[in-house]
């Protein structure tokens, strides 16, 4: 819990003579105190008022400080009671997390252990509840006939023009609202493609790839061929010895390799769909949005001119999970029969989360919340690869593809199998995957 004193008193020093400004020598002490360890998940720092008088500066000066190391991502407003330090995988002290169950919670324990590698959630603290709050009772407010009656199949118009407009700003995607489609989760989603295609039609698969995605069309009885990858992604050889169709590719952050796919290789993709009059391209954007160096790619469907690719993407990774929005954009060519074929469905997405979504995006928020988020990440992915290759590991360790994305691939040539690794990690209370 956090510590709600806020008496935490911080050997701060400021050189006045410097012509490095006030505001950023307070912000570069405040960060080093975070990454060392002397500064631990939610404590309390001091009030703005008290840490000024303390340092005998300005409160704006404090202020620009706190709010360069929020948007930073290592420190998180709470308003009406201050300012907390974030929970960071960026400490050399070994630091357990706590998780605390709900006080009226009878069953309640508190359950600590070491970090967690998951590749299927994001950071909790970070979601912007304050904002979303004040969307969420706006869009209540409103007491509109669209906010509690049947949404169209596809989703409210207000979000997929929203959605429509920000893929184009950001992912170089020329699509109408009428191309949008949305509903709860890329697997849901993914399944409405899946009930348009031909029994018959094999589905080619990355070899390695995200095994809920082979579940998801074993589970339709859809026959799937894996193919093998190479430094730039999916081999269009193989695929096009192969017998498939139709694809299935994480271009811009495979999962679980990293690989970000090279316009070459992209072109020649789109070729062997041109080539087929039944070949579709299904493109998994998963997080697109997080990429840390070099001028982001653009989407393969941004490349299509002649409508051979379904572009997947969701709010999962940028925003939350639990909210299971997700949305799709058809090829022109799909639009009617996608809309006869599932004339009778409603979207599976709530209509109070459509438009306060929409609200988030329209009003620019979602923007914002991403360069924090990339801001955070990034600082956290730079620290652990600087402490690993710091580390006695450093000479066994080989990272690859941590330029994009929320997860990197690192191999351990120490002799240990995959397996062995695991294990190793996790009788320190560490959890790693394996490819």
């Amino acid at each position: 819990m956090p510590d709600m004193s806020g008496d935490k008193v911080l050997t701060i020093f400021l050189n006045r003579q410097s012509k490095t400004p006030l505001y950023e020598q307070l912000y570069l002490e405040i960060r080093k105190l975070i990454e060392d360890g002397n500064l631990s998940g939610n404590t309390k720092m001091p009030s703005k008022r008290k840490l000024a008088v303390n340092l005998n500066i300005s409160q704006i000066t404090v202020d620009n400080a706190y709010q360069q190391l929020v948007a930073e991502g290592y420190l998180r407003s709470i308003p009406k009671s201050g300012f907390y330090v974030e929970m960071l995988l960026i400490s050399n002290k070994s630091v357990l997390v706590e998780t605390i169950a709900k006080p009226d919670d009878k069953e309640s324990i508190i359950v600590k252990s070491l970090y967690d590698f998951k590749t299927n959630i994001i950071d909790w603290q970070m979601f912007p509840y304050d904002i979303w709050a004040k969307l969420s009772k706006e869009t209540l407010s409103e007491s509109n006939y669209s906010l509690v009656n049947e949404s169209d199949l596809q989703g409210c118009l207000q979000l997929r023009k929203a959605i429509a407009k920000y893929l184009a700003s950001y992912r170089g995607i020329q699509a109408t609202p009428d191309q949008v489609v949305v509903g709860a989760g890329s697997e849901y989603l993914l399944g409405l493609i899946i009930q348009l295609m031909d029994k018959n039609q094999i589905v080619a698969l990355e070899n390695p790839g995200y095994g809920k995605i082979a579940r998801t069309f074993m589970s339709h009885d859809v026959n799937t061929i894996p193919i093998a990858l190479d430094e730039q992604g999916l081999r269009c050889d193989e695929l096009e010895r192969s017998r498939a169709s139709i694809v299935h590719i994480t271009p811009s952050h495979q999962f679980p390799l990293g690989i970000v796919m090279p316009v070459a290789r992209r072109l020649e993709l789109l070729k062997w769909a041109k080539n087929g009059n039944d070949r579709l391209i299904l493109e998994d954007d998963y997080d697109s949005e997080f990429r840390f160096s070099g001028l982001p790619i653009p989407a393969l469907q941004g490349l299509d001119q002649i409508g051979k690719v379904i572009y997947f993407n969701s709010f999962s990774k940028s925003l939350a999970p639990s909210l299971r929005i997700g949305y799709m954009v058809l090829p022109k060519a799909l639009l009617s029969r996608f809309r006869e074929t599932f004339n009778s469905y409603a979207c599976s997405v709530p209509n109070f989360e459509q438009i306060t979504l929409a609200r988030f995006l329209d009003e620019g928020y979602f923007e914002r919340h991403l360069n924090k988020m990339r801001k955070a990440y990034k600082n956290r992915k730079d620290y652990l690869i600087r402490i690993l290759t710091k580390s006695g590991l450093n000479s066994w360790l080989d990272i690859r593809n941590s330029d994009a994305g929320l997860h990197f691939i690192m191999s351990v040539n120490n002799g240990m199998t995959e397996a062995e690794l695991i294990n190793s990690a996790k009788a320190y209370d560490v959890n790693v995957y394996g490819v």
